[in-house]
């Protein structure tokens, strides 16, 4: 049994890993010592476990836990081997969650092209190749990150936030905006989607991230969504370390 964690910058997110299947899940806003250790205790079959964290020095207590709990620890970062080849351009720059998911959908999707869109602050998009390869992904603006920015640059817009509601063209300003932002975001991944098809046979779909289900009931694509990809990356990388 082993313990992913991906620690970001809003929350930390634990996942419980047996046979390479997350069993179990958690979010805190701060992951402290003894919620760790707690955690362990109600896990006593934990025997590996594998971090990635935005907080290089904040977290050294977490990590010095593991490691003297623990008999496999990783701290997941550039130079850890990975599964998979990363062909991003400069590959120390590519974000180590970016790269975690990546391993993801090749473990979910082994053999098959996956376009991995991540809604979070940031929408990523990342590609998999089927020879399984990091081919690289784009980055833009959150939903939340573009209602903010048209409250925060404009004097009379009002802060707005995802609702789950139809809106094809408001009627009046904040339908506006609702519906700008959220078909915005729509037609640019079914844009991704339509040319990625054209060119690569078979693609499979994996939404992930906070906002993931809101827009997988809006984009007509037959879409896999799941929170807890990067924890499947995470699992593979460790157990791939470990042989």
């Amino acid at each position: 049994m082993n313990l992913a964690i991906d620690i970001g910058n809003t929350c930390a997110k634990l996942a419980v890993i047996e046979n390479g299947q997350v069993v179990d899940f958690f979010k805190t806003d701060t992951l402290s010592e003894v919620y760790l250790e707690q955690l362990l205790e109600n896990f006593p079959d934990i025997t590996g476990a594998i971090l990635i964290s935005v907080h290089e020095d904040s977290d050294a207590p977490i990590e010095a836990l593991l490691r003297r709990r623990l008999g496999r620890f990783i701290r997941f970062g550039h130079g850890v081997p990975v599964p998979i080849r990363n062909g991003y351009a400069m590959p120390d720059t590519l974000g180590a969650d970016r790269l975690a998911a990546a391993v993801g959908a090749a473990t979910l999707y082994p053999g098959n092209n996956v376009l991995i869109v991540d809604f979070g602050t940031a929408i990523t998009f990342d590609f998999v190749s089927a020879e399984g390869e990091f081919l690289g992904g784009n980055i833009s603006p959150g939903a939340a990150t573009r209602f903010r920015a048209l409250h925060h640059f404009t004097r009379k817009l009002p802060l707005c936030e995802l609702i789950d509601r139809e809106v094809f063209m408001g009627r009046d300003t904040v339908s506006a905006i609702e519906g700008g932002v959220v078909n915005g975001i729509v037609y640019e991944v079914e844009g991704y989607i339509r040319d990625l098809e054209r060119k690569y046979d078979g693609l499979r779909i994996i939404f992930t991230g906070g906002d993931s289900n809101f827009f997988a009931k809006r984009v007509k694509k037959p879409i896999f969504a799941t929170y807890d990809l990067v924890a499947y990356g995470l699992n593979r990388i460790l157990e791939y370390n470990a042989k």
